[in-house]
C-alpha cells in the first residue's frame, strides 16, 4: 500500500483531514457533552485534531511508513494515558472495594484518537464510519445494557 504522502503547501489536503478529525471528534464530544460526562466537546476534538496532526506532520515530509508507524503507536499509548487519567475510582461504601468509574468516556477519548489518525492518513470512510460505530455504541448499546448479566464487582 502506498502511503498517502502530502505536499507540504498542500494546504486544502491538510485543512481537509483537520477539519474531519474535528468533525468526527466532535461527534462523538457531542454525545459525551450532552449526556454530562466530564471530557465533552473539546476535549474530544481537540483529541482527534491532535492525532491527525502527528499524522500529517510526518506525511508532509515524506517520512517512511515505519516511521508513520511509531508516531501512531505513540498517539496511541499517549492517549491511552490521557484516558486512563479520566477513570476515576469510586469506593463502594459496604464492601470497601473500588470500583472503575468513566472507562467508556475513557474509552471514547481512546476511540477519538483513532478518529483523528484515520483523518489524518486522509481514509474519511474510515472515519466516517468509525464515528457512526462509536455512536452507535455510546447510544443504542447502552440502552440494552441494563438487561444483559451482570455480576456485582464486589463477588468473586
Amino acid at each position: 500500500m502506498n502511503t498517502p504522502y502530502i505536499q507540504p503547501d498542500d494546504w486544502r489536503t491538510m485543512v481537509f483531514r483537520l477539519v474531519l478529525a474535528l468533525v468526527g471528534g466532535g461527534v462523538i464530544g457531542w454525545n459525551r457533552q450532552v449526556t454530562g460526562k466530564p471530557a465533552g466537546l473539546r476535549t474530544h476534538m481537540l483529541v482527534s485534531m491532535g492525532s491527525a496532526l502527528f499524522v500529517i506532520g510526518p506525511l508532509a515530509v515524506g517520512a517512511s511508513g515505519e516511521a508513520i508507524s511509531r508516531v501512531i503507536q505513540g498517539v496511541a499509548t499517549g492517549v491511552g494515558l490521557l484516558g486512563a487519567g479520566d477513570i476515576v475510582r469510586q469506593s463502594l461504601r459496604d464492601s470497601g472495594h473500588e470500583v472503575p468509574r468513566n472507562l467508556a468516556s475513557a474509552a471514547a477519548i481512546w476511540v477519538t484518537a483513532g478518529l483523528g489518525i484515520a483523518a489524518g492518513y486522509g481514509l474519511w470512510q474510515l472515519t466516517a464510519l468509525g464515528a457512526v460505530f462509536t455512536l452507535i455504541t455510546l447510544t443504542l448499546v447502552k440502552k440494552i445494557e441494563p438487561v444483559a448479566p451482570h455480576k456485582d464487582p464486589g463477588e468473586r
